[in-house]
């Protein structure tokens, strides 16, 4: 009896930015793949420009035979690896690829964070005005917005941050 194969979908690892080349490469090669990809604005100092960025840096996302393709697309130049959970390659639900379609589609401002910012945390503004300044986090907001206590000429100063204008040290 034949067995049937399905394509399903599984999460790539890329090289850093890379991500955009990969899914050429793999639209060149025939391969459904997804990624996810938003508007932002960046400053140069001379200028603003809207520019995609993707929504998870180094992840692409592929829809294949896993047993099939597998080492076909490890060879596409800037593909790291499979993402594995544990010790296995486990396949993406489509109604997870559709929720990612689905919030793209309808909101504009998504931030992927997996570095959790806590009380204490020493932490450096990366954006805005304050670039450069290193500070303690003394409250937290509702996890987007924090308090940081700056030491600036013998003095404190408390100003409330976006958590996306900082970096933990």
């Amino acid at each position: 009896m034949h067995k049937r194969t399905i394509q399903k979908w599984y999460a790539l690892y890329t090289k850093p930015r890379a991500e955009k080349k990969v899914s050429s490469e793999l639209d060149f090669r025939g391969f459904e793949n997804f990624l996810p990809l938003q508007t932002t604005i960046k400053q140069w100092s001379d200028r603003k420009k809207k520019v995609e960025i993707p929504l998870f840096n180094s992840y692409i996302f592929v829809r294949i035979e896993l047993e099939k393709y597998y080492y076909k697309i490890l060879e596409i130049p800037g593909v790291v690896k499979f993402v594995k959970f544990g010790k296995e390659i486990n396949p993406i639900r489509d109604e997870q690829i559709e929720q990612i379609k689905l919030l793209l589609s309808n909101f504009d401002d998504i931030e992927i964070n997996t570095e959790m910012i806590g009380l204490r945390d020493t932490v450096e503004v990366v954006a805005g005005p304050l670039t450069g300044f290193k500070g303690l986090i003394i409250e937290n907001q509702g996890n987007k917005n924090f308090a940081i206590e700056i030491e600036q000429l013998g003095c404190f100063m408390k100003i409330n941050l976006p958590k996306q204008y900082l970096r933990k040290v």
